[in-house]
């Protein structure tokens, strides 16, 4: 709807990750500095993690998109709550392979058989793990074993585990994990956005769908995108899709800090009658009205805040719940895709 009363070519916010709207932050930029470095050494892990909603998954999608694909064959997998031999199928089937086979060793020949193939065609095999904080201990210890394939000095398949924060704390901490650990060459955390690029960002996507500077974000406007989203990508998306929808409702071209903070209302009232599922510690403490009756602006500043972040945690639990499902199927249909093919093995 908002796209017409824009003039834009499509929404500049969407919440799906899509590599074309990649903004180099500074942590997103010193995450590809990372990426870039693993590719160099050519052998391998490389972590990052990250916050829900902070790009971890378009960072991945745009590296994926500045390969050479002369020079690499690239899978990606999304895990779920996988075995390691169900890791090892996903993986088999993530480089077109036929994942079905009656033992462990004839997927693993496979695998092998395939990666020396292209090893000597000159291309290196790159394998990234979404989500991998998923994983089991067995399974990452499966993933261990994968890099353990080598033709002469060289590694034939390298990888990037990518998740959530306690992913790291427990590849650094769990003792069963001590082979994989001091494999692992590199890792970044990704953190939100500073203050001060926030306005680039906004920019930035806009342009990409034809943006003719309408609507106009005052500096007062992006002053109070940031402090309701504290800087995280996603979070940045959700406010930013809202204030445009509301912008054309009301038939706005100048978006300053009074607009956001109505958008910002509007949404904390679609759940003024829902349960809050945010932390207790986002709860501001009580506030005593004036002499005169009223309540100050300061707290239902605050008020606003709180529900505006309750909402945002509400959109962020239901979205991680579609993309796990929307993965699973995918799976699914890569298992079923796999079934299909004859036996090479």
């Amino acid at each position: 709807m908002y796209e017409s009363f824009y003039n834009l070519q499509g929404r500049p916010f969407q919440l799906t990750p899509d590599p074309r709207f990649y903004f180099s932050s500074r942590t997103h930029k010193k995450a590809m500095a990372y990426l870039t470095y693993g590719l160099n050494q050519g052998e391998g892990f490389i972590i990052v993690t990250g916050d829900i909603g902070t790009g971890k998954t378009t960072l991945v999608r745009h590296l994926f998109d500045t390969l050479d694909r002369n020079e690499f064959i690239a899978a990606m997998i999304v895990s779920t709550q996988l075995s390691a031999e169900d890791l090892l199928r996903s993986v088999v089937a993530a480089f077109g392979l036929d994942a079905q086979a009656d033992d462990k060793g004839q997927l693993l020949a496979r695998l092998e058989r395939h990666l020396r193939e292209q090893f000597r065609m000159g291309r290196r095999a790159l394998l990234v793990v979404d989500e991998a904080q998923n994983l089991s201990n067995a399974a990452l210890e499966e993933m261990r074993m994968l890099s353990n394939f080598q033709e002469g000095d060289k590694a034939l398949l390298q990888s990037f585990l990518v998740g959530q924060p306690e992913f790291r704390e427990r590849i650094f901490t769990a003792p069963e994990l001590e082979q994989l650990r001091q494999r692992v060459i590199a890792t970044h955390h990704l953190e939100p956005m500073d203050k001060e690029e926030l306005a680039g960002y906004i920019e930035h996507r806009l342009k990409l769908v034809g943006w003719d500077n309408d609507p106009c974000f005052t500096a007062d406007a992006v002053e109070a995108i940031y402090r309701h989203t504290a800087g995280v990508p996603r979070r940045l998306n959700t406010l930013c899709s809202r204030v445009l929808l509301f912008g054309a409702l009301e038939e706005v071209h100048t978006i300053d800090g009074d607009t956001i903070e109505s958008v910002v209302a509007d949404m904390a009232s679609d759940t003024r009658q829902v349960t809050p599922t945010s932390s207790a510690r986002l709860t501001p403490p009580p506030v005593s009205p004036r002499n005169d009756g009223t309540v100050p602006l300061e707290a239902k500043t605050d008020k606003n805040a709180k529900e505006m972040q309750d909402r945002i945690n509400q959109l962020e639990t239901m979205m991680k719940s579609q993309d796990e499902t929307l993965k699973r199927l995918t799976e699914l249909m890569t298992n079923l895709a796999g079934g299909g093919k004859k036996d090479d093995s």
